[in-house]
């Protein structure tokens, strides 16, 4: 039975009542008022009194003043998640079949006409995230993609920018918070209104996301990020720590988990956790992370660690252990799965190619990151030869009425009358009166 060894004394907060509040308002107020109402946020929040819409020659400053290592990183970053982007498209196919004689079936597959991709500013400069947005639409074939990320200064971040315009975007706004997904959701300033809406940030984008689901698509329900390693005995617990630390630098409440069948590897990284958090130059997210949210639980056997990891459904899990395979092919539950200790999680944040916008909150227990498919919709069609129209109309007409539902059955009857007129049929098909 697994015992915890380390316990999280405070739970993942829900959202707050007040954030949801406030997020209400600014859209109700974007709804109502438009461009001016997001121009007035925009001097407030940020400070930013003009255009949106970044210029060409803008871009093309800003992209001048990036260091070309920087510029090859994100290239090279662009190429592994584009890559794998393009192989998850080919891997979703159009077919079509006759599925019983005369009746043919199919599907299409096609791309939302336009995505909005958010790409937060705060903390950091999410260069990586703005490649695994804008490059991914584009990868599923979106014909026009806008992208919003806060203005740092008098511009937006310029390895941003690079990303962004290496990846395809067609617009860059110079926008953040509740007024840029507003923005993308609306049209507002391009005309285009997006489809699908894509990218993490803070809690109020997280909730503008939550709230305008339905109205338009959105890739998933975001919460702090989440982490999980699985170690057995043979992991090196110096390794095992500083990835449990690498992803503390998060937020102040993004919760860490680690999973052992050993106690002394558990016991082990416990005790070595407050130095290489030490060791951080801003070691207080870290620390508040790990002390507060961080746990680790001691399993008798890989199965009960599979069991725990699919009750947890992190939105990242590692796996520094014995006979991978073992694993890949019995969790179930996780937004991305990082096997072996050659396989950090930061790699798949930056630089190896999977999507790093994922699920959490035990979303992964239902769904998975994003991916080409979020911006493809899966459209299916239907023929039939007149003669299938005496199976398929037949089995409709009855099925109809077990159902109660008259319309539907005469919508099969009168045709089975039109197409098979001297057919004695042995259930009932009604006759239709002619008003033509």
């Amino acid at each position: 039975m697994a015992t915890y060894l380390k316990k999280a004394t405070s739970q993942t907060p829900e959202q707050e009542s007040n954030v949801a509040t406030t997020v209400k308002k600014i859209l109700n107020d974007i709804r109502n008022r438009r461009e001016t109402a997001v121009k007035e946020l925009a001097a407030k929040f940020d400070g930013w009194k003009r255009g949106f819409i970044l210029e060409q020659e803008e871009i093309e400053a800003l992209i001048a003043s990036v260091p070309q290592r920087a510029k090859d990183d994100m290239r090279f970053a662009y190429d592994q998640v584009y890559g794998f982007a393009v192989k998850q498209r080919e891997s979703i196919q159009e077919f079509e079949t006759e599925i019983s004689p005369g009746v043919t079936l199919g599907q299409r597959l096609i791309p939302c006409q336009c995505a909005g991709c958010y790409v937060p500013g705060g903390r950091f400069a999410h260069a990586a995230s703005a490649v695994m947005s804008v490059a991914t639409a584009k990868a599923a074939k979106v014909p026009f993609v806008v992208a919003c990320t806060p203005p740092r200064g008098d511009s937006i971040n310029p390895t941003v920018a690079y990303a962004l315009s290496l990846s395809g975007a067609d617009v860059i706004m110079a926008m953040g918070g509740v007024q840029a997904i507003s923005t993308l959701a609306f049209g507002l300033f391009t005309g285009k209104p997006a489809d699908i809406v894509v990218g993490p940030g803070n809690a109020y984008v997280a909730e503008a996301k939550r709230i305008l689901y339905g109205e338009i698509g959105i890739d998933v329900f975001a919460g702090p990020t989440e982490s999980l390693v699985i170690a057995d005995q043979t992991a090196d617990p110096m390794i095992v720590a500083v990835d449990l630390v690498s992803q503390c630098e998060h937020g102040y409440d993004s919760p860490i988990w680690l999973l052992t069948d050993s106690k002394a590897l558990g016991d082990k990284v416990i005790e070595i956790m407050p130095n290489v958090i030490a060791d951080l130059p801003n070691p207080e997210v870290a620390a508040s992370s790990w002390e507060n949210y961080g746990e680790v639980v001691l399993c008798e056997d890989r199965e009960e660690l599979a069991r725990v990891n699919d009750e947890y459904a992190a939105e990242h899990v590692q796996i520094i252990a014995e006979d991978l395979d073992w694993y890949l092919q019995n969790l179930k539950n996780y937004g991305s799965l990082f096997l072996g200790e050659g396989c950090t999680v930061s790699y798949g944040d930056k630089t190896s190619g999977t999507n790093h916008i994922l699920p959490t909150k035990k979303a992964a227990r239902y769904s998975g990151g994003l991916n080409v498919g979020k911006f493809i919709k899966v459209l299916t069609y239907q023929k039939l030869t007149r003669e299938a129209n005496r199976t398929i109309g037949a089995a409709a007409s009855r099925i109809s009425r077990y159902e109660g539902m008259e319309g539907h059955a005469r919508a099969a009857d009168i045709r089975l009358r039109k197409y098979f007129p001297n057919e004695q049929f042995d259930f009932e098909v009604y006759n239709q009166k002619s008003y033509a």
